[in-house]
């Protein structure tokens, strides 16, 4: 597995990329945002982790412009641990976050839950869902509507993937959670709202005025299916 590591505290990174190499992981440094977004662009990677604080552009811009580009799976650190800049990464498109100082154990758990997401293998019969104008394919892992592809993270494609195979049933966030968990996976309260509010935005026709995911009050979420659409 190679990872891209951006992160100026060169300490920190070198010390990162030891640990991780006996572990089989290749990790390949950047100690600024723009030399990581040049790695990024030249090489495959199976994962990065990512720095908020960068001397040149910060964490965010670069996840930015690494998600316009690439469905990486892309584990940032806040140095904080500020919800308002887990929230932020979250919405930038990043698939989880990690506060500093972190333990090796728990950052080499969260790159491998990451990574599992995104490699999940499918039944090659998993039907394609269909909803109106909106497809969504397990087995590509891709959401179309109205013919064209809708970004999504790795993450955000399973939470839309089980709601829809749940359609008409309401989940509390508890219960999505505790579905997509992987066992060294978990996620800070309320994620799923920032979540949702992206997948809103790549499936809806107005995503301030939801019809087909809706939030129901004091619950969880329900995916709707409206007049017209297949049954999947």
């Amino acid at each position: 597995m190679r990872v891209l590591v951006i992160d100026d505290d060169r300490k920190l990174s070198e010390m990162l990329e030891e640990y991780l190499r006996p572990r089989g992981l290749s990790a390949e440094l950047a100690f600024d945002g723009a030399q990581g977004l040049a790695l990024a662009a030249r090489g495959s990677f199976d994962a990065v982790i990512l720095d908020v604080m960068l001397p040149d552009l910060d964490g965010f811009e670069v996840c930015k412009r690494l998600r316009a580009v690439s469905d990486v799976p892309i584990l940032m650190l806040t140095a904080r641990g500020d919800p308002e800049d887990r929230v932020v990464g979250l919405e930038l498109g990043a698939d989880d976050y990690l506060p500093k100082p972190f333990n090796p154990r728990e950052l080499l758990a969260r790159v491998h839950a990451i990574t599992r997401r995104r490699h999940v293998s499918r039944p090659l019969s998993a039907p394609i869902l269909r909803f109106g104008d909106l497809q969504i394919d397990p087995e590509a892992r891709l959401v179309m509507r109205k013919g064209t592809p809708r970004a999504l993270t790795s993450y955000q494609f399973d939470i839309l993937l089980l709601l829809a195979r749940n359609a008409g049933r309401v989940m509390s966030r508890e219960a999505i959670v505790e579905r997509l968990r992987r066992e060294e996976y978990d996620v800070f309260d309320r994620s799923i709202d920032v979540h949702v509010s992206r997948i809103r935005m790549a499936i809806e026709e107005d995503p301030k005025h939801p019809r087909r995911l809706l939030t129901i009050r004091g619950t969880g979420y329900q995916f709707t299916r409206l007049p017209g659409d297949r049954e999947p």
